[in-house]
């Protein structure tokens, strides 16, 4: 099997078709289309895991039959979600180019384990969305199963993550943790797949954009003949026409564009460098004071968490936050894990546990 560059051509790379296959016709039109304008790797989803029974939860196997027509017929790649083994087999089977595994999966060893396992000896390109919660350490088990059942052509999907809170988007794009994957394991590739953290096509270009913004190899992006009449995720797909047009906007940039002197960049960063080295030792004098506040408390017998005090911290630095155009989320978040940070070495003191801070 060819390589991911050789697959896909000149980043970004792109990778369209519906939610659902829904029947015969709707799946070859839509990638007829998509064909027309340039788009080498179709995807629709045969089994569709739905959150709650009732759902339309895909046509199953019956609709792979299709999907090797649009290859025959159109000459694209094709690709499908698998969440078990016998859709491994099914997909193999049927001829499939390109497998991804869907966050529930990916949150699942168990799962992952028995898909590795039932892919040992065939090196399909595989690609492996986040889980459905945002944790990396989850995300790299499941990338290192399949990498010890033997497979070398591993992808990673960004799609977002679910929130309990009420949130603009479906799911929250929680940007560190594909930077911090990426960071980790810079040698796979990583694209994003704006459609299931938008939720709605209104917000497909921003998240598309920002995506390409922090470097992603590509975008995974659901594309229906008539999305408005789609089975499943309609409010999110695009047709292909509006999908090209959108494509066509977004602006591609460059790692180190040729012929740009880098030497005033370098500059700034050399002086973000030196804010946060000083940054550190400022937060080790921090530490180091809540050591004593510890010693304090616990001399004098008085509880660590003082709900009242960190409220009215906490709202302070917002205000004062605001009146230097800080972002409240990031003033709050900064604050929260510096007070979280501080009780933890309180705690410790008042039980007896040796901390080193100094």
């Amino acid at each position: 099997m060819k390589d991911f560059d050789e697959i896909f051509g000149q980043k970004p790379w792109i990778i369209a078709g519906p939610c659902s296959a829904e029947t015969e016709e709707q799946t070859i039109d839509t990638a007829r289309q998509l064909a027309k304008n340039g788009i080498k790797v179709f995807r629709a989803g045969i089994w569709k895991p739905r959150t709650r029974p009732g759902n339309f939860e895909g046509v199953g196997a019956v609709g792979l039959e299709w999907m090797r027509e649009v290859k025959k017929e159109t000459g694209m790649l094709i690709s499908t979600e698998v969440a078990n083994v016998k859709h491994v087999w099914d997909a193999i089977k049927a001829g499939i180019d390109i497998l991804w595994i869907g966050a529930r999966t990916t949150a699942n060893p168990f799962a992952m384990q028995e898909i590795a396992d039932s892919l040992r000896g065939c090196n399909i390109p595989v690609f492996v969305k986040n889980p459905v919660n945002p944790d990396v350490e989850l995300w790299l088990g499941a990338i290192e199963r399949l990498e010890a059942a033997g497979l070398t052509q591993i992808g990673l999907i960004h799609r977002g993550f679910s929130s309990y809170e009420k949130i603009l988007y479906r799911n929250a794009p929680i940007w560190q943790v594909p930077i911090e994957i990426r960071r980790r394991r810079p040698d796979l590739p990583l694209i994003c797949d704006p459609s299931h953290i938008a939720g709605k096509r209104e917000y497909l270009f921003e998240i598309s954009q920002k995506a390409l913004d922090l470097n992603v190899d590509g975008l995974m992006i659901e594309s229906h003949r008539n999305p408005d009449e789609a089975w499943s995720d309609a409010k999110q797909q695009l047709t292909p026409n509006d999908l090209m047009k959108m494509v066509d906007q977004l602006v591609v940039r460059k790692v180190n564009p040729d012929g740009i002197s880098m030497e005033s960049l370098n500059e700034l960063r050399y002086k973000i460098d030196q804010i946060d080295a000083e940054l550190l030792d400022t937060l080790q004098k921090r530490m180091g004071i809540s050591q004593k506040i510890g010693e304090y408390k616990k001399a004098n017998n008085m509880t660590v968490l003082q709900p009242s005090r960190w409220d009215a911290i906490l709202n302070k630095y917002v205000e004062k936050g605001a009146e230097k155009n800080l972002d409240k989320e990031l003033i709050t978040k900064i604050f929260t894990a510096i007070h979280q940070a501080s009780i933890n070495i309180q705690v410790d003191v008042i039980n007896g546990k040796n901390n080193e801070t100094k």
